[in-house]
């Protein structure tokens, strides 16, 4: 069996290797894939031990559910970005799972303030953290005073890496300080890293499928790997500055934005509108522009005037329409109040 990449490139999978895919393998994945997989953990992220293991799931959002329903029970408390990755949220909250603590963010222009709070009878006590990410004199205050130390949270979610929906990562100095808090309190960091080669790890664990990946991984090596994932991160650089583009342009005075770093989203902020979540999911619907309304990555019920927009697909043209549209429909809504 053969297939042809969109190079032209032809990987070729052998009689004996597709048997392997046609039979019963280990839950984690094939055996030479896992090998592959793990290998490249070693060379790429080195990490300071080698008492670990990989598994290979039905994409993210199947890997992601199945950490959740093994560190956490109903009732457990945790910390969680705030805005959230939606996919996150929708799987947490039938859980039953409380959201103990947040990090709230808050855009002004390119000034961006993040707030971590905790949810007490009273409210919210909230403390000001940075555009930098997770502050971790702010994580340690929320461990360290936590009220009941048996309530306390044991997993902190986070997307360090192009946080979905804001497009902000943490600093390598802030992520080495949270682990060592992490360590001190007995707090499992639940790192969501899609971004880190922009899905390129997004596997499916039929047998077929799997040997498909390996035998192009195997053809590829390492380092045919990570040329290839640079050459997607260029990609998305060059949609990614398309949009800002055009935001710029379209617009100045009806939106506030920051560039995001890494993904493939922009978290904005619809100035002169209280709540965006009609506009978005009817009028913007109506003029076929489609954006996700900022009150979807709260883990708490707010109203917001946030929105998130993706850029992955869409042409400089339909970027550049999309967004005068927008700017059209939020100068009818202020008008409208």
């Amino acid at each position: 069996m053969s297939f042809t990449l969109q190079s032209g490139e032809v990987i070729e999978v052998s009689d004996g290797d597709m048997q392997k895919a046609l039979q019963y393998s280990p839950t984690t994945g094939l055996p030479d894939l896992i090998d592959w997989l793990r290998e490249l953990q070693l060379s790429e992220h080195r990490p300071p031990y080698e008492g670990f293991d990989v598994c290979v799931g039905n994409g993210s959002q199947d890997v992601l559910t199945k950490a959740f329903e093994m560190l956490l029970a109903e009732g457990d408390h945790m910390l969680i970005e705030s805005p959230a990755y939606v996919g996150s949220l929708a799987f947490l909250r039938p859980l039953g799972v409380k959201f103990a603590g947040m990090i709230e963010i808050r855009q002004q222009m390119l000034a961006i303030q993040l707030a971590w709070l905790l949810e007490y009878s009273s409210g919210f006590l909230e403390v000001e953290l940075d555009s930098q990410g997770l502050n971790p004199d702010a994580l340690e205050t929320v461990l360290r005073t936590w009220p009941d130390e048996t309530t306390r949270p044991k997993v902190l979610y986070t997307v360090p890496t192009g946080g979905n929906p804001t497009g902000i990562s943490t600093t390598l100095d802030r992520r080495q300080r949270i682990y060592e808090i992490a360590k001190q309190y007995d707090l499992i960091i639940l790192e969501d890293d899609p971004y880190y080669y922009l899905q390129a790890t997004n596997l499916h664990p039929s047998g077929i499928s799997q040997m498909l990946v390996y035998s192009l991984l195997r053809k590829w090596g390492v380092n045919g790997f990570l040329a290839h994932t640079d050459k997607v991160a260029k990609f998305y650089l060059s949609k990614r500055d398309a949009f800002l583009g055009s935001a710029n342009r379209q617009l100045n005075g009806f939106a506030e934005f920051t560039s995001p770093d890494a993904g493939m989203f922009v978290w904005m902020k619809l100035t002169g509108i209280e709540d965006s979540s009609e506009l978005i999911k009817t009028k913007a619907v109506e003029k076929k522009v489609l954006l996700v309304p900022g009150f979807e990555f709260f883990p708490n019920t707010r109203t917001t005037p946030y929105v998130r927009a993706s850029f992955s697909t869409a042409t400089p043209e339909e970027l550049e329409e999309a967004l005068k549209r927008l700017a059209t429909l939020v100068q009818d809504a202020r008008g409208a109040n």
